[in-house]
C-alpha cells in the first residue's frame, strides 16, 4: 500500500518533469523567439504576482465558475430528481433537454451579450448553460436507475413519498449524480476561459487574449494556460476525492446487488 502511495506521487511528478525537459529542449533546439521556455513562463508568473494580477485573475475566474456552477447545481439537481421521479414529466421534457444539450455554450455567446451585455452576468450565464445539463441528466438517470425492489422495500416499511425519496432514492442516485457533477465542473472551467476572452475584462481567459493582443507577450499567454491547467487539475482531484467519501458511495449497481 505504501509503495502504491509513493508511486502515485512520484510517477506524476516524473512525467511532469519529463514534459518540462522536452519543452525546454524543444525551445533550445528550434531557437524560437516566439514560444517561451519554461523559465520564461516562470518569470511571467512571477511578474503577474508582483503586479498583483495573479491572485486577482485567479479569484475572478473561480468566482465566475462558483456562481455559474452553483446555479447549475441548484437548478439541475432538483429538476433532475423530479424528472427521474416522475416518468411522465420526463417523457415530456426529454425532447427539449436533448435539443438544448448538444448546443455548445460558446454558441450562446452572442445571445448572452445581447441579454446581459459585456459583463460578469453574461459569463456566468454561459457557465450555467454548460454545467446544468450534465447535472440534470445525471440526476434524472440516477433516480431512474434505482431498482424497483428497493423502492418497494421502502414502501413496505411505511416510508412516505418524501422519506422514500430522501432516504432511499436520492442516496442511491448519488454515485451517478457525483459523476455528472464532475463532468459539469470540467465543462464550467472550460467555458469560463472562453467566456472571459469575450465577455469580461479580467480572469485567466482575459489574460490569455490580452497578453496576445497587447504586445504579444507569449510568456504570459503560456503562463495563463499553465495556471488554467493547474487549477483544472486541482478541481478534478477535489471532486474525485469527494466522490470517494463513504457517505457518497451509497448506491445500487445492479438489481439485487
Amino acid at each position: 500500500m505504501r509503495v502504491r502511495r509513493i508511486e502515485s506521487v512520484l510517477l506524476p511528478l516524473g512525467a511532469a518533469a519529463l514534459l518540462l525537459a522536452i519543452w525546454h529542449a524543444a525551445v533550445r533546439a528550434t531557437g524560437t523567439t516566439v514560444f517561451p521556455s519554461p523559465a520564461a513562463v516562470a518569470r511571467g508568473i512571477a511578474e503577474l504576482a508582483r503586479k498583483g494580477l495573479l491572485l486577482a485573475y485567479v479569484r475572478d475566474s473561480l468566482l465566475r465558475v462558483a456562481a455559474g456552477f452553483g446555479a447549475a447545481v441548484a437548478v439541475g439537481i432538483p429538476l433532475g430528481v423530479f424528472l427521474g421521479w416522475q416518468p411522465a414529466a420526463a417523457r415530456a421534457a426529454n425532447p427539449v433537454i436533448q435539443f438544448l444539450r448538444p448546443i455548445s455554450p460558446l454558441a450562446w455567446i452572442p445571445v448572452a451579450i445581447v441579454l446581459f451585455g459585456v459583463n460578469d452576468t453574461a459569463a456566468t450565464f454561459l457557465i450555467f448553460l454548460g454545467s446544468v445539463f450534465p447535472i440534470l441528466v445525471a440526476a434524472m438517470n440516477g433516480v431512474r436507475g434505482v431498482p424497483a425492489i428497493y423502492r418497494n422495500a421502502g414502501r413496505n416499511f411505511g416510508l412516505s413519498r418524501g422519506a422514500l425519496l430522501a432516504r432511499v432514492v436520492f442516496p442511491a442516485a448519488l454515485p451517478e449524480l457525483i459523476g455528472g457533477i464532475r463532468i459539469a465542473l470540467g465543462i464550467a472551467w472550460l467555458v469560463v476561459v472562453a467566456a472571459e476572452m469575450i465577455a469580461v475584462n479580467s480572469g485567466l481567459g482575459y489574460l490569455v487574449i490580452d497578453s496576445r493582443n497587447a504586445g504579444k507577450r507569449y510568456d504570459l499567454v503560456v503562463a495563463a494556460m499553465f495556471l488554467i491547467g493547474v487549477i483544472g487539475l486541482a478541481l478534478n482531484v477535489g471532486i474525485a476525492r469527494l466522490a470517494r467519501l463513504r457517505a457518497l458511495r451509497w448506491g445500487f449497481r445492479a438489481e439485487g446487488a
